[in-house]
């Protein structure tokens, strides 16, 4: 299974961005989609995931937006009013069962850097 994200760029300050994130091989079943991001010098935090619920960090909610497109297995990310301290690197996550009988597994995605300047 792979992940594969992109949307990614520089912005400035009010912008907006969209992030997708495409899910790929022996995919039975999505139980949950999401991203975190990680900023220079911090630690890798979440920032929405979807599920059978949605969740939104604080910092990005009303501004952020998640979605799913369960047909193409894919995972979006709606950003507007994108704010400096939105910079990071942002990496989409999923909880995928493979086979009907078997266990569900965390995969990571690679990261797509959003830069946001002032």
């Amino acid at each position: 299974v792979q992940l594969q994200a992109s949307g990614g760029g520089l912005v400035q300050a009010g912008g907006s961005l969209r992030l997708s994130c495409a899910a790929s091989g022996s995919i039975f079943s999505i139980d949950v989609m999401g991203w975190y991001r990680q900023a220079p010098g911090k630690q890798r935090e979440l920032v929405a995931t979807s599920g059978g619920s949605t969740t939104y960090a604080d910092s990005v909610k009303g501004r952020f937006t998640i979605s799913r497109d369960n047909a193409k297995n894919t995972v979006y990310l709606q950003m507007i009013s994108l704010k400096p301290e939105d910079t990071a690197v942002y990496y989409c996550w999923g909880i995928i069962r493979v086979s009907r009988y078997g266990s569900s597994y965390s995969y990571w995605g690679q990261g797509t850097e959003v830069t946001v300047s002032s």
